[in-house]
């Protein structure tokens, strides 16, 4: 039986978050996570995709935010069950709660935060008749390694913030870059439209709209596909391609966590604004995983709902204790192996 204070589901970004606010109130953490590494969709699907919403970092790879978090969290010494899914709970006579995985893995808290982001999911795939038979021979739905694409041509559908992204990175990789989008529209960030139209201005992106990716092309790996363009100029292309990648979104799946009688709204789970916790006392969501009005599925909020929930849960493991929150510009960080990261001395005398 693994004891913790806090027993986090999930370990991308808002996970690994967690255990650094739990750890400055001295409250130990695990993780189990169904994935065989830390750091969720960020290591696992995009670690090179580029961020730009988090303070203080005008970009940072997807892959280095996550070596930064785990460096981050390093003094306070969590633990973690990885490549094990969270499967079923059982809440104890005095309160606390216990996890046990698909591998018969048990894990026992006091406080339960499910961060697992969208849950399990599954790419949402074109309507095309034989795309099967080239997924990962020239088709891809994730993006690892974008030096896969150096020098080759690249054709990338979908209308979103992760089309637009991707299309701009590997502008400067691919030889040929197009993106293809169903509307003349999208839907992702304004500044990254107007990088994707000035990139298209300058020849290093082919954009073709309103059309949608209708075939694919090949032997024994993609050749081409087969683009249907709609509106007043309709007419079937045949273009040739090295890599088709579709990025439709994801299709979310809590999995067992939406079994385990909490308030489901939308795939998500509702929480409470006041410290994101659920309908269950104890069981908190932060990060993707949850729901509430005016919610924003963005990293840098899953950050300041984790901080929320820790100062409830040292309420909720401490009940007799009053915690005083101070600055770690004032008291430093104090780890879990003996190290303390002292605060400024001019720092901590301009503030006394």
């Amino acid at each position: 039986m693994i004891k913790t204070d806090i027993l986090i589901i999930g370990a991308g970004p808002t996970g690994l978050f967690t255990v650094f606010e739990a750890g400055l109130l001295q409250l130990k953490c695990h993780l189990i996570d169904a994935l065989p590494q830390a750091g969720g969709q960020c290591s696992e699907i995009y670690p090179k995709k580029p961020i730009y919403d988090i303070p203080g970092f005008p970009e940072v790879l997807a892959g280095d935010l996550v070596n930064n978090l785990m460096e981050q969290i390093k003094p306070f010494q969590p633990g973690f069950t990885l490549g094990e899914r969270a499967n079923t709970i059982e809440k104890l006579e005095d309160g606390t709660f216990i996890v046990t995985t698909n591998k018969g893995t048990k894990h026992h808290a006091p406080v339960v935060a499910i961060a697992g982001g969208l849950g399990s999911f599954e790419p949402r795939k074109p309507l095309i008749d034989n795309i099967k038979a080239f997924e990962d021979k020239g088709i891809e739905y994730f993006i690892k390694d974008p030096e896969m694409y150096r020098d080759k041509k690249v054709l990338i559908a979908g209308g979103g913030d992760s089309a637009l992204d991707w299309s701009i990175f590997l502008a400067d990789i691919a030889s040929e870059v197009t993106l293809v989008h169903r509307r003349n529209e999208f839907r992702g960030a304004l500044d990254s439209v107007e990088k994707v139209q000035n990139l298209k201005n300058l020849g290093k992106i082919k954009l073709v709209t309103p059309a949608e990716v209708v075939g694919v092309l090949g032997a024994e790996k993609l050749e081409g596909v087969v683009i249907q363009k709609s509106g007043d100029n309709a007419e079937e292309i045949m273009k040739e391609v090295d890599h088709f990648i579709p990025l439709f979104g994801l299709s979310p799946k809590l999995g067992p966590i939406g079994d385990w009688g909490l308030e489901i709204e939308k795939n998500a789970i509702k929480v409470d604004t006041f410290d994101y916790q659920t309908n269950i006392p104890g069981i908190y969501a932060i990060g993707d995983v949850n729901t509430y009005p005016g919610k924003l599925k963005l990293i840098l909020c899953g950050f300041h709902e984790a901080t929320l929930m820790c100062q409830s849960a040292y309420q909720r493991i401490y009940p007799e204790k009053k915690y005083v929150m101070k600055y770690t510009t004032v008291g430093g960080i104090s780890g879990f192996d003996g190290s303390k990261k002292e605060a400024p001395k001019a720092i901590v005398k301009a503030i006394d």
